[in-house]
């Protein structure tokens, strides 16, 4: 049987949450401010997008999504990131799964470029953030190995967690 949006987004957010962690865990935390090129963001910065991001998206669950005063800055140290993420999923997640379905149909307003906005459904936003945040869950997992960490299995099996 088919799942509906709203479970399929609950049931891939767990999925997802569980991998970023194994991430966020496996960074060297005393290497929080490594990056591998000056134009590249930090790690800890990198680590501090998610909290953002399931914000972001709490925000928009929440109605109506407002935007304004910058990223916030990010705390102290790599583990104060990483249970600042963890308590904001688990926030996320209990306001996502008391919400009506029919919100997802609802619409956000957010930036599609230069001094554009443009309206999303809630659900299509909630991907478009969730995504985001995937994509910068890789971004770490290529800096753990250059800072001293071994890289964990992600989808697969990795040069440090084989699985043989």
């Amino acid at each position: 049987m088919a799942l509906n949006a709203k479970q399929q987004f609950i049931d891939t957010y767990k999925r997802e949450h569980g991998t970023t962690l194994k991430v966020l865990r496996a960074f060297p935390g005393d290497k929080a401010d490594y990056k591998p090129h000056p134009g590249n963001n930090t790690a800890k910065q990198i680590a501090w997008t998610f909290f953002v991001e399931n914000n972001v998206m709490l925000a928009a669950i929440k109605g109506p999504l407002q935007l304004g005063g910058g990223f916030p800055p990010a705390p102290a140290t790599f583990a104060e990131c990483i249970t600042a993420y963890e308590n904001s999923a688990r926030e996320f997640m209990a306001q996502f799964e008391k919400m009506p379905e029919s919100r997802l149909s609802e619409m956000v307003k957010f930036p599609s470029g230069k001094n554009q906005m443009a309206d999303y459904p809630v659900i299509d936003f909630l991907w478009f953030m969730f995504l985001d945040s995937i994509h910068h869950r890789g971004q770490l997992s290529v800096y753990i190995r250059p800072a001293g960490g071994k890289v964990p299995s992600i989808y697969g099996p990795s040069g440090d967690e084989p699985w043989r």
